[in-house]
């Protein structure tokens, strides 16, 4: 077995990394609460923003699977074992082989999702068959951003090449670029039109536009690292076979949340009217700490868990297992608090104003709490899948994911009917929190004991500094008068006031009990900012 980096060394090179992906999410997800905001005062929670918001499922589902998960799941062991052998050009070959036949059968999927809109649209919301026009407004804007995954689908494989060879921040930042049009997009449709379709129809032609950006952007670094793309490769690469038999098993794996979501969809159409959007705009709020902690996080491990893999040197991965998950417990867990003291005030501060009411506020609010409550168990899945993948197993995650997927469609139907739409919100933290436990389990079988005893410990130190914030974040939110006595500055105020104070109190009861990712993150940030100068 051939020697690695030194843990320290390792556990630095981790953090480095997530605070860069960490950095750039935060950005992205800024301009994400933007645009989501500009959707809010437009299309608020009326039949078009449905409509939209289920449109948009399908595209997103695919980003979210291939840009933030499966495709470099599988890509990133192989494409490595090439780099690790000391063949860069066969890395290189095989990175542009990949390209070409990934490009193809996106292309393909692409028509033949054009062509199969109406029964996809039937699949995700058949609610909407009982509503003649919502249901072919949102067939139209299906078959609009459907060839989003073209680009998306590519960018993820830039992602996976340029990761690899330890770049970060450009496929981080690509997320920037989508916002950045859609935003756009929506400002320009709806300065041009009053007709809400017209405005709507924008929206969707600036997620194709955001799609290009996104691709545009990787090219230059690409280029830098002298992957080149464009030139000759074989139709079928050898290591092909290996990313085909890692691909299926990886994107049902890291789709549980999202299929979840799906079913949530699915089964929120049948409800009441904007129920569909509650769950959409509680997910978008959840999908920033689980952006900028968990992924992030995840993303930075991946390479590093695949060297150690392909030295077979499990006592190294057994410790980025636990600096990993130590790492996103103390970021996730006072965010968790945060949302559930604060769910309110997040909610009106970001997206109550136009059309976008007092009860829409409410009703999102109760959705955000439920999803916060299983935070934890979301950014836990996705640190444990990296290490599966980068032993080559797939089976474990399927197996997982098949039972968490049915777990939630049981749930869902079972709390629906007493809780609506907020059930649906706690059937899928449930679900996640059976997918967490089951990995865990059968990761502990593979590698042994994962350090488990001082985990909890650690943990156990930031869930209790988490507690401690959140009762003075209740504090702090109590001098101010309630949320309708409030002009938006007001919530604004009210909420940046809450935030600040609560990351003052944890940081400084991390200080008090000496949390190693404290001074982790710390080193990290101040190292990065010397260079800076």
């Amino acid at each position: 077995m051939s020697q690695g980096p030194d843990p320290d060394t390792e556990r630095r090179q981790v953090t480095r990394a997530a605070g860069v992906v960490g950095s750039m999410t935060l950005a992205s997800r800024i301009l994400g609460y933007a645009r989501d905001m500009v959707f809010a005062y437009l299309f608020g929670t009326t039949m078009a923003a449905d409509a939209f918001i289920a449109a948009f499922r399908v595209p997103n589902l695919l980003r979210r699977l291939f840009g933030e998960g499966s495709l470099s799941m599988a890509f990133v062991p192989v494409f490595t074992g090439y780099l690790s052998a000391g063949d860069r050009d066969e890395a290189m070959r095989f990175a542009r082989s990949t390209f070409h036949l990934l490009a193809l059968v996106l292309l393909v999927v692409a028509c033949l999702g054009i062509a199969a809109s109406p029964w996809i649209v039937r699949f995700m919301a058949y609610g909407f068959t009982s509503d003649p026009q919502k249901f072919d407004l949102t067939v139209k804007l299906t078959r609009i951003m459907l060839p989003y995954i073209c680009f998306v689908g590519l960018v993820a494989l830039c992602m996976g090449i340029l990761n690899s060879l330890g770049h970060f921040a450009a496929p981080a930042a690509a997320p920037v670029m989508l916002n950045l049009a859609m935003i756009a997009s929506a400002l320009v449709f709806a300065w041009a039109s009053e007709s809400v379709q017209v405005r709507v129809t924008g929206l969707a032609v600036g997620v194709l536009a955001g799609g290009v950006a996104q691709l545009g952007l990787q090219l230059p670094f690409l280029m830098k690292h002298r992957v080149g793309l464009g030139r000759p490769a074989p139709i079928f690469h050898p290591g092909l076979k290996k990313i085909i038999a890692l691909m299926g098993p990886a994107v049902f794996g890291a789709a549980v949340y999202q299929i979840n979501i799906v079913v949530n969809t699915q089964l929120a159409s049948l409800l009441t009217e904007g129920s569909v959007a509650y769950l959409y705009y509680a997910d978008r709020i959840v999908q920033f700490p689980l952006g900028i902690f968990a992924i992030a996080t995840a993303t930075a491990v991946l390479p590093s868990l695949s060297q150690q893999a392909s030295r077979n040197d499990l006592e190294a991965m057994k410790d980025t297992f636990g600096h990993g998950l130590r790492l996103v417990f103390f970021a996730v867990l006072p965010s968790l608090v945060g949302l559930v003291v604060l769910r309110e005030a997040i909610v009106a501060a970001l997206f109550r104003h136009g059309v976008f009411d007092l009860e829409s506020t409410r009703k999102t609010a109760e959705a955000l709490f439920y999803y916060a409550l299983g935070l934890w168990a979301f950014s836990a899945v996705r640190i444990l899948l990296n290490f599966f993948y980068a032993l080559q197993d797939t089976r474990s995650p399927v197996k997982a994911a098949s039972i968490s997927i049915a777990a939630n469609i049981i749930l869902g139907l079972a709390l629906m009917g007493p809780m609506g739409h907020r059930g649906l919100a706690l059937a899928t933290s449930l679900a996640s929190m059976v997918n967490l436990v089951l990995l865990v389990i059968w990761l502990r079988r593979k590698l042994g004991p994962l350090g488990g005893i001082r985990l909890v410990k650690e943990v156990s130190k930031s869930a209790a500094c988490a507690v401690m914030m959140g009762v003075v974040v209740m504090i702090v939110a109590a001098v101010w008068p309630p949320m309708e006595c409030n002009g938006r500055l007001g919530l604004t105020l009210r909420l940046m006031g809450c935030i600040m104070a609560g990351v003052g109190v944890y940081c400084g009861l991390a200080y008090l009990f000496k949390l190693e990712e404290l001074r982790a993150m710390a080193e990290t940030f101040l190292r990065r900012k010397g260079r800076g100068r």
